[in-house]
């Protein structure tokens, strides 16, 4: 088909027929076409890399600012992809009034790529805090918990879910001292109530709600669930549902297997053990909603910019699982969908083909 004009391609609706449940599928930002080089330098310092993505720092030519481009194929597997890629415009557009979501700054097209500018978060993952041997105050954890939650809460007030929260999609505007947290990678996102209940198999697995792979509605609870694991994996530094390969992750997240152990508790209040024990529940309707979780006593039991008194324990090195850009896989890779199904409990859950979700990282 002919090449569309950047403003015939920011303002056509597409046929929401050929679209995914829950999408959008019209923006508002105009689509640059001239030569990003010609107005930004394009660094060779990669932020991130996925299969159908690759983040690199930029610098933008005429103000000296620094931007994250997030080149996104718009072809994936010999399928066009440009339908997916203009809803996390669009999600982004409308998320522009929330201060922890990452802000768009400007799309260009390429021959291959649509390309997102976004805001810098220089403090880079929370997740980098997950795996280090210093362990962050739970003064610290608690007010990067409040701010996700203020997030969360008015992505829900849009009737909007992430359904990819995870400490690799939480960045930091800062390092030292620590910063704001700002969300990012929308790509899953998805409205809820425009065509009835939403049903997808969607995510990643070590942190996929049990009603994801129960082929259940999903709901802004699902969201929640990712929090409890992101809540969990700051506190203790391990991954609850994580097994030894996948079909062992989807078991435990299906069977809600939670080790609450002394050793991986030790030193933790029990207000946070409780903060995350009322989100990682099997029932999406027995969790507490983001304004909810904004009440828990844990999260206000301290000054937000007070620092402990005493020095915390490090812990040892862990092994690093994979990265916001890494080996994580998401629930629509072929490979991984043959092991659910072959899984043994894999064959208790509906898995329907046509309404697989499609992971960018």
């Amino acid at each position: 088909s002919p090449r569309l004009t950047c403003q015939a391609m920011a303002r056509r609706r597409l046929d929401s027929r050929s679209c995914p449940p829950g999408l959008f599928t019209e923006i508002q930002t105009q689509i640059r076409t001239e030569p990003l080089d010609s107005l930004y330098v394009i660094t060779n310092a990669e932020l991130g890399r996925g299969k159908f993505a690759v983040v690199k720092k930029c610098e933008e030519k005429a103000t000296g600012k620094e931007y994250a481009a997030k080149f996104l194929k718009k072809r994936r597997r010999g399928r066009d992809c440009r339908a997916e890629i203009v809803h996390e415009v669009a999600v982004l557009e409308a998320m522009r009034a929330n201060p922890r979501v990452v802000n768009l700054h400007e799309v260009f097209e390429t021959e291959h790529d649509i390309v997102l500018l976004l805001e810098y978060a220089a403090g880079g993952e929370i997740f980098d805090h997950c795996v280090s041997e210093e362990i962050l105050s739970e003064r610290q954890i608690t007010r990067l918990l409040r701010q996700t939650l203020e997030g969360v809460h008015l992505l829900h007030q849009s009737s909007l879910v992430h359904l990819d929260l995870k400490p690799q999609n939480i960045l930091l505007t800062s390092l030292n001292p620590l910063g704001d947290i700002k969300i990012v990678d929308f790509g899953l996102a998805r409205r809820l109530g425009t065509t009835g209940e939403l049903r997808e198999i969607l995510g990643t697995p070590e942190y996929v709600a049990p009603e994801i792979l129960n082929y259940e509605p999903i709901t802004t609870a699902t969201d929640l669930w990712s929090v409890g694991v992101i809540a969990y994996m700051l506190v203790t530094g391990e991954s609850p549902f994580q097994g030894e390969d996948k079909q062992e992750t989807f078991l435990n997240v299906s069977q809600v297997n939670v080790d609450y152990c002394k050793e991986a508790f030790a030193g933790v209040s029990e207000l946070a053990v409780d903060f995350i024990q009322k989100l990682l529940v099997k029932s999406p309707e027995d969790r507490p909603s983001a304004a909810e979780c904004l009440t828990h006593p844990w999260l206000w039991q301290s000054s937000p910019d007070s620092e402990p008194s005493t020095p915390q324990p490090s812990r040892g090195p862990r092994e690093r699982s994979a990265g916001k850009w890494g080996a994580t896989t998401p629930l629509d890779d072929p490979e991984d969908k043959k092991n659910f199904l072959e899984a043994s409990f894999g064959k208790r859950f509906r898995f329907d083909e046509s309404l697989l979700g499609e992971s960018i990282q």
